[in-house]
């Protein structure tokens, strides 16, 4: 199998695996609490009555976090099923079934937050999901994203399973049933990179561990270039 044609096949798993779990996403345990306060930071960095992007969204978990500040919320996610549970909220003023890979917004919000996303995201990929995200966001206004990350054990355990099975997999791709069909783990170092490559200056930086110590996440707030 190409690498192309595999790559599609799990981003297909990995939409129908969140389609599956929408309507109970919410009821999930999550061990890790950083998020909430950076996308307040972003909403409040944005002005007075702004909109935030939420990309993806999911169920809109972070909706009212940023509707709490006064700014206005905008989701976009590829799961029907979360985006279904996410207008049940009834916060955001817009949803859009939409990829990170597929938006094509031109300065159209004031801030933008990619919570738990981008270890979905193949390396191929990065690069055009921050341009999208950069485009996406005012000249000068915060983009926040966060990476997840794992013990290098893991990484390396998993590509030498999945080369010995002939698939076409590049160091840092984890499959696992439990991880929506797809997981690729960059390290901090090549996300710098990437952030950078796309003019987007990083103002801080956190790291969380989960309760384990074998994952964690990583959160980048950085800005989009001035004008």
């Amino acid at each position: 199998m190409d690498r192309a044609t595999w790559l599609r096949e799990r981003r297909t798993a990995t939409v129908a695996e969140y389609d599956a779990m929408a309507s109970e996403y919410d009821t999930l345990g999550y061990p890790v609490t950083l998020q909430a306060g950076f996308v307040e930071r972003v909403a409040l960095l944005c002005p007075a009555g702004g909109t935030v992007l939420d990309a993806p969204c999911g169920t809109g978990k972070y909706f009212a976090v940023v509707a709490a500040t006064g700014r206005r919320v905008v989701g976009i996610d590829q799961s029907a099923g979360m985006l279904a549970e996410a207008a049940r909220k009834g916060i955001a003023v817009s949803l859009e079934r939409l990829g990170l890979q597929e938006m094509a917004f031109v300065a159209a919000f004031d801030g933008s937050v990619t919570i738990d996303a981008m270890e979905n995201v193949p390396p191929e990929d990065w690069p055009r999901v921050l341009a999208n995200l950069r485009r996406a966001v005012r000249p000068g206004g915060p983009v926040y994203v966060t990476v997840e990350e794992v013990a290098d054990e893991i990484v390396e355990r998993a590509f030498a399973d999945l080369a010995a099975r002939g698939l076409p997999v590049v160091r840092g791709e984890v499959i696992e049933g439990d991880v929506a069909g797809y997981h690729y783990y960059p390290g901090r170092e090549r996300v710098l990179g990437w952030l950078a490559a796309e003019g987007l200056t990083v103002v801080d930086e956190a790291y969380e561990a989960g309760p384990n110590g074998e994952w964690g996440y990583r959160h980048f707030l950085a800005r989009t270039p001035r004008d």
